[in-house]
């Protein structure tokens, strides 16, 4: 935008007629006329008492597109911002699912612990609700994962590697959640049985460093373009 086009913008937006200005800045209605269709530029004395008119600065007033500069760079920081508030919600959110279906799965397993030795619950009555509590837990900590994941995760692709450990580590979670809760429910045992856990996590790492050495290659997500540029 040229200076004559900011002038005739600046005076519109101030809701003034070009006989106003020319009164406010001691000039004739002809300058201002001339200034706004290129004839002639403001005298330096005029620059000033221009800006204090417009309430702008100098910089704003003699280069092009300097307040409309200012505008879309106040924009994106406050879209960026806006983002970064977003992102923070999306994580507390997500945090809070996890940890409610954390404190689920511990009250399930308090609940089996106490339920029939000390409160004499039916065991058929006790395993249902202990089931109940598992599976509400699982769901949250899902949905919480699926839903409340960050933009970013989106853009990861998954190399032939990092499926490959997908699938084995699903299998293994599966088998371990089966023979967790068989062996559980068949000796009530659950203060030892936990441990099952810990076997998966070491398996799991097992197969993931087994992956990498045999392939050379890392099990982790990747960005699609460096993806792509491997491909």
């Amino acid at each position: 935008m040229t200076l004559p086009d900011r002038l005739v913008k600046l005076r519109k937006a101030a809701g003034l007629s070009q006989e106003e200005v020319a009164d406010k800045l001691e000039v004739t209605r002809q300058t201002v006329s001339k200034w706004e269709t290129g004839q002639s530029s403001p005298d330096l004395d005029k620059v000033l008492p221009l800006c204090d008119l417009y309430h702008i600065t100098p910089d704003e007033l003699l280069h092009d597109g300097g307040s409309e500069e200012a505008d879309e760079l106040k924009a994106q920081k406050d879209a960026a911002r806006a983002e970064e508030l977003l992102e923070k919600s999306v994580a507390k959110k997500k945090l809070i699912g996890i940890l409610s279906g954390v404190m689920l799965y511990v009250l399930g397993i308090v609940f089996m612990i106490v339920a029939i030795p000390a409160l004499g619950f039916n065991p058929l009555f006790a395993t249902g609700i202990f089931l109940i509590l598992f599976a509400v837990a699982t769901l949250m900590i899902i949905y919480s994962a699926l839903m409340y994941r960050k933009k970013r995760d989106k853009k990861k692709k998954l190399t032939k590697e990092a499926q490959l450990y997908k699938s084995i580590d699903s299998i293994l979670g599966l088998i371990t959640l089966t023979a967790y809760l068989l062996i559980s429910f068949m000796t009530m045992a659950w203060h030892i049985t936990w441990i099952m856990w810990i076997i998966y996590a070491l398996v799991s790492q097992i197969v993931k460093l087994i992956i990498m050495l045999a392939t050379g290659n890392s099990v982790d997500a990747c960005d699609e373009e460096s993806c792509c540029h491997e491909e």
